[in-house]
């Protein structure tokens, strides 16, 4: 007899033949939730990372992308302080902003932040997944400057993993972000900026 069955054989003994059926109620998962509220979802869980999210209307991204900028690196930020991934639509960037021309991967450090879109935005997780397209940017363009803007359109917002997984490329180089780029390795101290950018803003459209 292996250990786990024996185990099972002890709790099948202490139950007893006539075992109690309980009937556990489902719980509602995201999967329930009605598009406008797996945007609040998502909101919520993304502000939980300590991020900012600002919410607008579609037409309103590109003021909202300009305020995000504003509150992460002061009003003193020049267009050229902003690299944006080579898919991002043009009304959403900073007039003057560079876009992402495949340059050595050390020179993107130099800008003090990143404007890309998203894949997908997972509402239960609060996590924003880049795959790597023009939209998201090559990866090292959301991980070397010190500020990350994204772009989350309402339609590209899911309930739930599974649902991520099920819209993207399975060999896509798939990022995952949750959050503002966080350690607490040293002495159980919070740093914040470590393995990618220290300030995260989402732009939630819809």
């Amino acid at each position: 007899m292996s250990a786990r069955e024996e185990v099972l054989g002890r709790i099948r003994t202490a139950l007893g033949e006539h075992r109690p059926v309980v009937d556990v109620p489902p719980v509602p998962g995201p999967r329930s939730l009605a598009p406008a509220e797996l945007l609040d979802l998502l909101a919520e869980r993304v502000e939980d990372y300590r991020a900012t999210v600002l919410r607008c209307a579609p037409d309103e991204v590109p003021a909202s992308v300009v305020r995000g900028l504003d509150l992460a690196l002061g009003e003193g930020w020049a267009p050229a302080d902003v690299v944006v991934a080579p898919g991002v639509p043009a009304a959403w960037r900073p007039s003057g902003s560079p876009e992402d021309d495949g340059r050595p991967a050390v020179e993107l450090a130099a800008f003090a932040a990143t404007l890309t879109g998203v894949a997908t935005a997972i509402a239960e997780t609060g996590t924003l997944v880049l795959d790597g397209s023009p939209l998201s940017g090559r990866r090292a363009l959301s991980l070397l400057p010190d500020v990350l803007v994204c772009v989350v359109e309402a339609a590209q917002v899911v309930p739930d993993v599974p649902d991520a997984l099920g819209r993207l490329d399975p060999v896509a180089p798939l990022t995952m972000v949750s959050g503002p780029s966080a350690t607490s390795d040293i002495e159980l101290q919070r740093v914040e900026g470590v393995h990618g950018p220290r300030t995260l803003v989402v732009v939630l459209a819809g």
